[in-house]
């Protein structure tokens, strides 16, 4: 959303409260008003009412005593009614003044976890290609494969961030996803990470298939989906990826041999910030398959965990096909 659209939320906003107080306090004001007007017709009586002498007729009309004492009280009553409901008045105005603030807090705070949970994966693939660089270079080998894989992990931060940004400016992020160009960026991303856990990376022939999601947005799922595959497999194992082309949709199927999940963490760990227990070798902070979860629902798609057991877990993805 620009800075301009911006302005214009909290100029419509500022006009409701505005309006709404207005129309409150009118209608405080009015109905005090005829309460009171009512009150002093049914107390109030004609000049010389109940016995008393009835002096020469006014020329200026009939004249209408009122009980102080009987009105006043009333008065205060209402006074305190008034205030009363124009502060209730002004409290729900409040609410309503910072909500927008509130939701732009909290949607901040969303990104920002976002963003740091995202780039976590590929920042730590980035580090370990350093170190294979430096062990190169001190062996006097041929360093420029793994720089070239160096810049390719750059460009994945980079394409990760823009991809965020634009989703969370609703803005649509690019075309439909080639099914095996993702898996192959999402693997690659991924297979420092494997190595250095001793962890092996099979993946069978991806499908041809095109889906819905933006090409940025599938790898990032299937890095996360892998990631957690790799935290939670033992050494010296293996994690698969499977593909599986439907006529409506393509299905993604990541194996670990961890020790499972238990019944009463299966939903949970979909959840933001949920951990099933600190079993991986590198702590999170309990976002990726919540992400994972939220850009596949928003697709149309759904990610579930199909089977687990203490022999593994099998997470399957599926995203409509375009």
């Amino acid at each position: 959303m620009s800075a301009s659209a911006d302005r214009a939320r909290v100029q419509r906003a500022a006009m409701r409260i505005g309006v709404l107080v207005g129309l409150a306090s009118a209608l405080i004001i009015a109905g005090g008003v005829v309460t009171l007007v009512l009150l002093l017709l049914t107390s109030g009586r004609p000049e010389g009412h109940h016995g008393d002498a009835r002096p020469d007729a006014d020329p200026d009309g009939d004249r209408f005593v009122v009980d102080v004492d009987h009105v006043l009280p009333w008065v205060v009553v209402l006074g305190v009614v008034g205030v009363l409901l124009l502060a209730f008045v002004a409290w729900f105005a409040a609410r309503r003044a910072v909500r927008p603030l509130a939701d732009a807090l909290q949607t901040q705070r969303t990104f920002v976890a976002d963003a740091s949970h995202e780039i976590r994966t590929p920042l730590t693939a980035l580090t370990s290609r350093i170190q294979i660089v430096q062990r190169r270079l001190d062996r006097g080998e041929d360093a420029r494969p793994a720089v070239a894989e160096l810049r390719r992990d750059a460009a994945v931060l980079d394409e990760v961030l823009t991809d965020m940004l634009l989703a969370a400016e609703g803005q649509h992020t690019g075309e439909p996803a080639e099914v095996g160009a993702a898996v192959e960026a999402a693997v690659s991303t991924v297979r420092p990470l494997a190595d250095d856990a001793d962890v092996h990376l099979a993946v069978a022939t991806p499908a041809a298939a095109r889906v819905t999601l933006a090409p940025v947005t599938l790898t990032r799922l299937l890095v996360a989906l892998l990631d957690n595959a790799v935290q939670h497999a033992p050494r010296g194992s293996s994690v698969t990826l499977d593909v599986e082309e439907g006529t409506r949709d393509v299905t993604f199927r990541v194996r670990d041999t961890g020790s499972g999940v238990a019944d009463e963490d299966r939903e949970r760990i979909f959840e933001r910030f949920a951990r099933s227990g600190e079993v991986g070798r590198r702590r999170g902070f309990g976002l990726g398959l919540a992400l994972v979860r939220e850009a596949a629902t928003a697709a149309g798609g759904s990610v579930r965990i199909e089977e687990t057991s203490p022999r593994g877990t099998t997470f399957a993805l599926t995203v409509p096909r375009a």
